[in-house]
């Protein structure tokens, strides 16, 4: 009896999050824009922080354009200030203001633009994503409660017609990471963390002080600098450790879409996330410790089962139990017989393995072929996390096409403050107040690395 005891105990530490994470996530429903809205799309600046060589910057720069925030600012690294002009000029889109920094890293650059904001939203966006024209107006809709600091929406695959394995794989997380957030934000307001491909948050938290300060000199465990990484954690626990809401909009018109890897690189982005995953998770449980009375399900569906061994190995271990719990119980004491139960602990474990992944299929069936790649990645993705834990002080941003932050050692407060970093703007009429907002000037100012 102690093996079928441990077999349902098992299954109900590991099933229990998924069944009422499957109820909470069909159950849960987009937030409505207000008749007579609290924020208009004029109340919103958009920072877009990139090192000015992707190639889908333009079409990413449009389609945030579309969406008629009160400003667009783009902080690159000083010497494509030029060229980013130019390609915003080419589209139309002489009115973004553009920075230029002396140091091409992700924090550092989100710094610049948080200063240069003078409207109540401040939106960041990375160069390769692409905004619903109704994108903003749906997202603001979240502020209309004054406890809700920041806010973000689903992110879909900018999938090719006939998309290889590579691409199906980041797809798949895609769709993933949609149903956990939407799950779990239901349940209790947690979400892992806001997407770094976009959010929104109330400008007055990311301007104070104590955060800039915090952004720009954070340390896991206060030895290993997170500068060069961990930028989308980092806004997520601040808001959760100072009382603010964080909630997901998952209105289609709230959708945003990004390209996806199309090779191997995509493993490289896998390591990075795992990575992130451990250090926040960690910082989140025992350092911080906000999660436990504030999010209480999203500790124990989020945090706490990142602590899981690989799901080779409970799977393996449920099998294991089922296997012992029928061999030790009489033959007309068992409820049904052998091959019966084995083929339905089967079925329940291809259930989950696909169950989140059920409106992707639905949207593009074609793709069910990949499914036994799905399967055999989730188990390799196990071992995955174990290096990743091994490994957790790398910061390196391996696999992204968009901003790859460079290695800084460390940042002096002061000179984070005060807003150091080389600026190259164009000010059209409608941006001339973020110059004096920000206190930028057009030289070439002090790095921000001592």
């Amino acid at each position: 009896m102690h093996y079928i005891a441990a077999f349902v105990i098992l299954s109900l530490w590991r099933y229990t999050r998924l069944i009422v994470n499957i109820v909470a996530y069909w159950t849960f429903r987009p937030i409505r824009p207000a008749l007579t809205p609290t924020f208009t799309t004029k109340d919103v600046t958009v920072v877009v922080a990139t090192l000015g060589t992707n190639e889908d910057f333009s079409r990413c720069i449009l389609s945030i354009n579309a969406c008629s925030p009160g400003a667009i600012v783009v902080v690159t690294p000083a010497r494509n200030v030029d060229r980013i002009k130019n390609t915003c000029n080419d589209l139309g889109l002489s009115d973004v203001a553009v920075l230029g920094s002396n140091i091409a890293n992700k924090r550092l650059q989100m710094i610049q633009g948080i200063k240069s904001s003078t409207t109540a939203i401040t939106a960041f966006a990375d160069d390769d994503v692409f905004w619903r024209p109704t994108f903003l107006t749906y997202i603001l809709a979240a502020f209309e409660d004054p406890k809700v600091g920041a806010a973000g929406g689903f992110t879909c695959p900018s999938r090719p017609r006939t998309p290889n394995v590579w691409e199906f794989l980041g797809a798949c997380y895609l769709e993933r990471w949609n149903f956990e957030i939407a799950a779990t934000s239901h349940m209790d307001g947690g979400i892992s963390c806001l997407s770094g491909r976009t959010s929104v948050v109330r400008t007055k938290i990311v301007q104070d002080a104590r955060f800039l300060d915090e952004f720009a000199n954070e340390k896991f465990i206060g030895l290993v600098s997170l500068v060069s990484a961990d930028d989308d954690n980092c806004i997520t626990r601040w808001m959760v450790n100072h009382g603010w809401k964080i909630r997901i909009q998952c209105a289609k018109e709230a959708e945003l879409t990004t390209a996806l890897e199309d090779d191997s690189s995509f493993l490289g982005q896998c390591v990075r996330w795992s990575r992130t995953t451990w250090r926040s998770n960690f910082t989140s449980m025992f350092l911080d410790r906000t999660i436990w009375r504030a999010q209480p399900w999203s500790s124990y569906a989020l945090h706490l089962s990142s602590l899981s061994p690989p799901a080779v190995v409970i799977d393996g271990l449920l099998g294991y139990l089922l296997y012992r719990s029928v061999k030790s119980t009489p033959n007309d004491a068992l409820i049904v017989t052998p091959p019966t139960a084995f083929l339905v602990f089967f079925m329940w474990l291809l259930f989950t393995k696909t169950v989140k992944l059920l409106p992707y299929f639905y949207r593009y069936p074609s793709d069910i072929k990949f499914l036994p790649v799905s399967i055999l990645f989730g188990y390799l993705h196990g071992f995955l996390k174990v290096y990743t834990l091994v490994t957790v002080h790398k910061t390196s941003w391996n696999g992204s096409h968009s901003l790859i932050a460079a290695a800084t050692s460390s940042i002096s407060r002061d000179s984070v403050l005060r807003g150091t970093g080389s600026n190259v703007m164009k000010h059209m009429p409608s941006f001339k107040r973020l110059k004096s907002a920000a206190g930028l000037d057009n030289s070439a100012m002090r790095s921000v690395v001592e």
